[in-house]
């Protein structure tokens, strides 16, 4: 039977922050800051504050949203800002041993400067991965980030003790209940402190999550977020590449864009700095700006990009948001950005104020599920296209394979299940796949 809680509030988006905006403690800043990671999503953006606060929170959002840090962040906040040792102060319950790892990556980058402990516990180890596990919960870890059988089976020997458990999280609860963890997770929670702060974290709320939910949470806020979609002005492509194919491909694509005006997206620093000096050793007219440079001298090269004294702009994800730039008429994404709505962002330089614009990213092979899941939650399958000959034969694309990029989210096909049809061989009667050509439409 449905429910309704009280009270119940939906948030919308509004104006973009900084993180040092939320109130978060240095420590955590400086981590963020040295993986340039600048301005938060709208998911981490609202409820970020929420959890600071001590409110248990409802997450409506689909991954590739940010929500990770939505809930770790505040979290390693408010460990760091009351120091207490002994016992866990965290525990974050997940459906696979695969996002399991991926939480405590992300909690170990984030925390990086806190001195904030986590271990990921997840089955399929052997016994000494199970002994680790276990003297990590007997000494009192921070931060534990579990698989629902794995933990099981740790309570079953009978020293697990989470009667001082501060902050509870279920994330992707939905897909939990689709996979049969009710019961492993009504046995979880039975065995928490009853006055710890609750998040639930879902990409949907079927009865059966908020059934959970109402177990879980007391007076919940809820921060609801529909994931970006790209204008409509813009056209999106993709090349499915091996690694050394990167470079030539994207110095033909903006080699036939040199009267235009281009930003082209890198993950990372060094490979700003690497395709910087790989154009201008053309003698192109390309600027970079990045974390490494100054305020000043970023203001300075946006300024001359904005007035053309340079074409071509390669950057770091810096830039992606907040910007106001009306006449970028390409993007090219170098990498594949780690969250759809990065990508949205990426992509969303350019087709402003009623322009058309073009998008191309650059499919490395490691890359091909992480496309894969944009493509799922974006709703639509982007053209990959085909490359001049002379650069050698293209990788097959298979997202959801399982041997790309870490392996699947689900086994859905993005764009509702035409996975395979445009493929990098041109077709007799195809209409898609130009070489260089992403066919229109968002």
């Amino acid at each position: 039977m449905a429910f309704f809680f009280r009270p119940l509030r939906i948030l919308i988006k509004r104006s973009t922050l900084d993180f040092k905006d939320l109130g978060l403690a240095q420590e955590i800043l400086d981590g963020l800051d040295s993986m340039n990671i600048i301005t938060p999503t709208p998911i981490q953006q609202e409820s970020i504050p929420h959890v600071l606060s001590g409110k248990d929170v409802i997450g409506i959002a689909q991954t590739g949203t940010g929500k990770t840090a939505a809930f770790v962040l505040p979290i390693i906040h408010k460990i760091v800002t009351n120091r207490e040792e002994g016992f866990t102060k965290a525990l974050i319950i997940v459906p696979t041993r695969e996002l399991a790892m991926q939480i405590d990556q992300a909690v170990e980058a984030y925390s990086y400067f806190t001195g904030v402990s986590s271990i990921a516990i997840y089955g399929g180890g052997d016994g000494d991965a199970f002994n680790n596990e276990k003297r990590a919960i007997t000494s009192g870890v921070d931060l534990i980030i579990a698989t629902p059988g794995r933990l099981i089976s740790h309570m079953n020997v009978g020293y697990v003790d989470f009667s001082r458990l501060n902050y509870f999280v279920l994330d992707e609860a939905d897909r939990m209940l689709d996979m049969g963890f009710a019961p492993d997770l009504n046995r979880i929670i039975r065995t928490l402190n009853p006055n710890r702060q609750g998040l639930l974290f879902s990409a949907t709320m079927p009865d059966g999550v908020l059934r959970l939910a109402k177990s879980l949470l007391k007076d919940p806020v809820t921060v609801n977020i529909a994931l970006s979609k790209p204008a409509e002005g813009v056209t999106q492509g993709a090349y499915v590449l091996k690694e050394e194919q990167k470079i030539p491909v994207i110095t033909q694509l903006l080699g036939e864009r040199l009267d235009g005006c281009t930003i082209i997206f890198a993950s990372t620093k060094q490979n700003v700095a690497k395709l910087y000096n790989h154009l201008k050793s053309r003698k192109w007219n390309v600027g970079m700006i990045s974390s490494d440079l100054e305020q000043g001298e970023r203001e300075q090269v946006m300024l001359d990009f904005r007035s053309r004294k340079i074409s071509a702009l390669v950057a770091t994800d810096v830039v992606s948001r907040g910007i106001d730039i009306d006449i970028i008429d390409c993007v090219i994404n170098f990498d594949v950005p780690g969250d759809a709505e990065d990508y949205v962002h990426r992509i969303g330089r350019t087709a402003r104020a009623q322009r058309k614009g073009e998008a191309f990213t650059l499919i490395g092979q490691h890359e091909q599920s992480k496309f894969g899941r944009i493509e799922t939650l974006i709703g639509k399958e982007v053209d990959k296209l085909v490359i001049a000959p002379e650069l050698g034969e293209q990788p097959e694309y298979k997202p959801f394979s399982g041997g790309s990029g870490g392996g699947p989210r689900n086994d859905r096909r993005p764009g509702g299940g035409g996975g395979k049809k445009k493929f990098f061989k041109k077709r007799p009667g195809g209409n898609a796949n130009r070489q260089g050509k992403p066919s229109s439409g968002a």
